[in-house]
């Protein structure tokens, strides 16, 4: 199992997306400073995430949520729900 998922950084009202087949420990490794794109910007916690089957699924649904249509479909449909 795969997942496409949506952080938010209320603190600096920042979102990061992207895919992992490990849920738990990736948003671990956002928090705890592993990964480089995101350590500025904590605390993050997850707003929004799909599951798939395969890899190759869930990347393509990151590149999807990452356009500027994505990223107005999270702004406006994702981030009114959960703020």
């Amino acid at each position: 199992m795969f997942f496409t998922y949506v952080l938010y950084s209320r603190k600096f009202d920042k979102i990061y997306i992207g895919q992992t087949n490990n849920l738990r420990l990736r948003l671990e490794e956002h928090n705890s400073g592993m990964s480089k794109s995101t350590k500025r910007d904590t605390p993050w916690e997850i707003i929004y995430f799909e599951k798939y089957e395969t890899r190759s699924e869930a990347m393509k649904r990151e590149k999807q949520l990452k356009s500027h249509t994505g990223r107005d479909f999270i702004r406006k449909e994702v981030l009114k729900k959960n703020i």
